[in-house]
Formats: C-alpha cells, sequence, structure tokens
C-alpha cells in the first residue's frame, strides 16, 4: 500500500517535472528556418527583380494571405496584381538589405524603387512559409525622403 506521504511526494516530484518544462524552449530546426529564409529570398529576387512572376509564383500556396490593404488575398489575384504592376513600372527593382527568419517567419529589410532615380520605399516584408510554400504576407512601408533630420540612412 502506498502511503500518504509517498502520494504527497510523488505528486511533488511530477509538479517539479512539470514547471521545469513550461519554460523551456522549442527545439529550433535551423536548416528548416534557413531553408525557409533562401526560399523566400530567392522567390523575392524572382519575383521583384527579374518580374517573372509565374515562375517566382510557384512557391506561393493557392490560399495565400495577404495583409496588405491594396493587395488581394489568393495566389492568382496577388500575381495579376503585380504582372499589371510591372508592366506600369518595368524598371520597378528591389535591393534586400537583410534578411532574419525566426522558425516559419521570414523578414526582409528592403529598399524598393520604380524608376532609377526615385528615392524609393523603406519596406520591410513579413513572410510565413509552411512547407515550402508561402502562405501569408505582411508589409510596413515607408517612403525614402529627400532629407533627413539625421546622417542615418534607412537601410
Amino acid at each position: 500500500m502506498i502511503s500518504l506521504k509517498q502520494t504527497i511526494l510523488a505528486g511533488a516530484a511530477m509538479l517539479l517535472a512539470l514547471a521545469g518544462t513550461a519554460n523551456a524552449q522549442p527545439v529550433r530546426d535551423i536548416k528548416t528556418e534557413e531553408a525557409n529564409r533562401v526560399l523566400v529570398l530567392k522567390f523575392y529576387d524572382t519575383f521583384f527583380n527579374k518580374h517573372q512572376v509565374d515562375e517566382a509564383a510557384k512557391v506561393v500556396a493557392d490560399n495565400y494571405i495577404q495583409h496588405n490593404p491594396t493587395v488581394p488575398d489568393g495566389k492568382e489575384p496577388f500575381v495579376s496584381y503585380f504582372r499589371s504592376f510591372f508592366n506600369e513600372n518595368p524598371e520597378s527593382k528591389v535591393r534586400i538589405v537583410r534578411s532574419a527568419v525566426d522558425g516559419d517567419i521570414v523578414w526582409l529589410h528592403i529598399h524598393s524603387v520604380n524608376k532609377a532615380k526615385d528615392t524609393g520605399e523603406a519596406v520591410v516584408d513579413i513572410f510565413r512559409v509552411q512547407n515550402g510554400m508561402i502562405v501569408e504576407h505582411w508589409d510596413v512601408i515607408q517612403p525614402v525622403p529627400q532629407t533627413a533630420e539625421n546622417t542615418n540612412t534607412m537601410f
């Protein structure tokens, strides 16, 4: 027969074990994270620099979720939107300044221009990747001013 003391000690040990795992960080899969980052970098260059939207869109999920309010949800509406944009802005190019990844989220810090002498926009694009496909996107866009109140650049 198990004594009350043994039951209390077993319960306490179980609680301590559970408390130890409550603050444990999940194991990061560095290979998958890097694969996600490389996937987004290749997509971005092919799509926004080479304007090969159909080729680049092969890694965009059909049910792609878009958080930019000016671009529709879904792969086909997204591709159509930018096909039209690139037809109107054939000089449009981006420079990826930096990238980062955390699990299924990839961040890009971009300098985007539509014409050669355009000061452009500073963009932070955030993508969620799932099973080797881009499934979701957010962005923050800010015009690059002609002058600034400091000597720092936006990049």
